[in-house]
């Protein structure tokens, strides 16, 4: 039995009582909800209780914010954040807070913005929240599909899917949220690339045990996703985890037993030339009961290897990500700290670290890469 099973048989059982539940019926009726039933894409049989009722996961709804030297004193310097750089302000999302909430309803500079992370699926990722000119705040549903967190907004209760950003129960399907790009990085990463940058508080009006993986073990290659992944794909174990990339209507996905042992990537979807990077830095959320004493999982980041009109290549040198054409240094943020292209930073791209199942099961004609 995994360490998983083992250290985490009282959640398991909430999640099969979950299962129950749905099998009953009870989700396809949506008792307590206001969703319009008669809009959907997906069957309402896939949709499973995980456990908690609605807002039984509470979002942050009105996120507080501290400077990095405040946060210091409760983030150990390997712990991964998630990192959003957008329109000049860069914040960071610690996944010891995410994990427990799972949605920040945050504006920066203005821009309402979505910040979300599924646990089961490791998949952290961040959508515009303006809906035809209106702002929707959302929050946790209680619902899952294919083990991925499936979000409803406050307005109408249409039932979101995290993964997607798509609207897949309700009023508003058809409609996609339109992602941001982010990544998972160590917080020293964080401190390091963005000096200035500000850090969601634990001060969040709930008492949690920040720091704390409820999911202990999950993160482990040898286990499978709670819940099934709903499509066995073969090609990968079901929770090995991938980068995986959506661009040009193309998907591609990146092994992390791939990407760690090679670091940098130089490699082209659709017509995107794309820099793929794996450092070492972040530890797993979801492996040790302390976030802070788990094994390291790295950082990574995906960029357009394009400046102006100039393709690069890039390559590990001393342990440093360098460019070939001018061996000027750059960092996992995407940024050249060295050399002829200094303070010059490379187009983010939007991506994300998933288990292989979920990436799988939502892309089912991604493109693997492979070292061969």
């Amino acid at each position: 039995m995994s360490l998983f099973k083992l250290r985490s048989l009282s959640y398991i059982i909430i999640f099969l009582f979950g299962i129950s539940l749905a099998a009953s019926g009870q989700s396809q009726n949506l008792p307590g909800w206001k969703t319009n039933t008669d809009k959907a894409i997906v069957e309402l049989d896939e949709l499973k209780r995980g456990g908690p009722p609605k807002d039984g996961i509470p979002s942050i709804d009105n996120p507080q914010f501290i400077s990095i030297d405040e946060a210091e004193s409760w983030i150990v310097d390997k712990e991964p954040v998630i990192a959003v750089e957008y329109e000049g302000s860069v914040r960071a999302y610690p996944l010891q807070v995410m994990i427990w909430h799972e949605i920040v309803s945050d504006r920066i500079n203005g821009d309402p913005l979505l910040v979300t992370f599924c646990p089961l699926c490791y998949s952290a990722l961040v959508f515009e929240r303006t809906v035809d000119g209106e702002v929707l705040e959302f929050g946790v549903s209680g619902f899952l599909r294919h083990s991925d967190l499936v979000m409803f907004d406050r307005k109408t209760e249409t039932l979101w899917q995290q993964f997607t950003g798509k609207a897949i129960v309700g009023d508003y399907v058809g409609t996609t949220l339109e992602q941001v790009p982010s990544q998972i990085i160590s917080f020293n990463q964080f401190k390091q690339n963005y000096p200035k940058g500000m850090v969601l508080s634990k001060n969040t009006g709930y008492n949690r045990n920040y720091g704390k993986n409820p999911y202990t073990g999950y993160d482990d290659i040898n286990n499978t996703p709670l819940f099934g992944a709903g499509n066995d794909d073969g090609r990968l174990p079901p929770m090995e985890k991938v980068i995986g990339v959506k661009l040009d209507e193309q998907q591609k996905a990146y092994p992390y037993s791939v990407t760690r042992e090679e670091q940098v990537i130089n490699d082209t979807v659709g017509d995107t030339p794309l820099l793929i990077i794996h450092t070492d830095g972040a530890t797993s959320a979801m492996d040790a009961a302390q976030i802070a004493e788990s094994k390291e999982s790295g950082s990574t980041g995906v960029f357009k290897r394009v400046l102006g009109e100039k393709e690069l290549t890039f390559a590990i040198e001393d342990g440093n990500i360098v460019d070939e054409q001018t061996q000027s240094v750059w960092t996992i943020t995407g940024k050249a700290v060295e050399g002829e292209h200094k303070g010059q930073q490379l187009e983010a791209v939007t991506f994300g670290d998933y288990f292989a199942f979920a990436w799988l099961v939502f892309w089912p004609e991604t493109e693997l890469y492979t070292n061969n």
